[in-house]
């Protein structure tokens, strides 16, 4: 099992949501709203409007997003959806968990206010005017930025 931190279109009510509880693609269980203890750029780019978190620590803002404990099967998915190497890179990030949501029982350390490493969706390999597109908080696809997410039948964000 692995912890995933995802602050796209996976998250709870976004476009690709229901790739996270469908079961062909492995389990996943949501633990917590957490953010990054480090600044991040989470800028939305590309021709599909797709949200992208630029692995530039200390720029951008603390990002907001959910963790995931996933099982081998879902990790693998998710490396291919995310297009890793190519597209993302799969990585730690240090996190701030703001509200638990799992089992206490099940996972001892993620209480509000803690700090948990887990792996992250981000990319080194962008635009080079992607650092100066305006910077996220967090990722709402349907939120008032403006910006159509297009969703591809291959993998994205």
């Amino acid at each position: 099992m692995a912890l995933v931190f995802v602050y796209g279109t996976l998250k709870k009510g976004q476009p690709n949501y229901y790739r996270m509880i469908e079961s062909a693609n492995g389990k996943a269980e949501f633990l917590a709203s957490a953010r990054t203890i480090q600044k991040y750029p989470l800028v939305i780019a590309g021709e599909h409007s797709l949200p992208f978190l630029l692995n530039i620590p200390g720029q951008g803002r603390r990002v907001r997003g959910e963790i995931y404990k996933v099982d081998d099967k879902m990790l693998k998915y998710l490396d291919d959806f995310e297009m890793v190497p190519d597209m993302y890179q799969r990585t730690l990030v240090e996190l701030e968990v703001e509200e638990w949501a799992g089992e206490r029982a099940r996972v001892e350390r993620l209480k509000s206010g803690s700090i948990s490493e887990v792996f992250v969706y981000s990319t080194k390999m962008y635009e080079p005017d992607w650092p100066s597109l305006p910077c996220y908080e967090s990722y709402d696809a349907y939120g008032d930025h403006g910006l159509q997410y297009e969703a591809k039948e291959t993998g994205l964000v």
